[in-house]
């Protein structure tokens, strides 16, 4: 199957290939409101494009987050815990990072199924 590039407002945000789909490093628009505003703003875009995919965040099969503030963990896990319930918890890893610049906290990577 070749890539098809999902039309989102950064090129190559979102590839799909074989049934699966691919969203690069996302991050919020908004900084200035914190871990847990960070986190919901980037779970919202999933949200889109995986609509834009033809999927759901149902079929998340894992997801990787950098945070630049372990101790803001907790804001991140308040935010994904009511994006997702814990029967469609997917994969994740979460990773301390020392800057993502321009004041992101936080940034995510995904995998779904179509």
């Amino acid at each position: 199957m070749i890539n098809r590039h999902i039309q989102t407002p950064i090129m190559h945000r979102v590839v799909e290939k074989d049934g699966l789909v691919f969203i690069a490093g996302t991050t919020a628009d908004d900084v200035s409101v914190g871990m847990r505003g960070q986190t919901e703003q980037i779970l919202a875009k999933f949200d889109r494009f995986l609509a834009e995919a033809g999927t759901d965040k149902s079929r998340v099969l894992s997801v990787t987050i950098f945070i630049t503030e372990f101790d803001q963990k907790p804001e991140m896990d308040l935010a994904w815990k009511a994006w997702l319930t814990p029967e469609t918890f997917p994969a994740r890893a979460t990773v301390g990072v020392s800057n993502l610049g321009n004041g992101t906290l936080i940034e995510m990577i995904a995998t779904a199924a179509k």
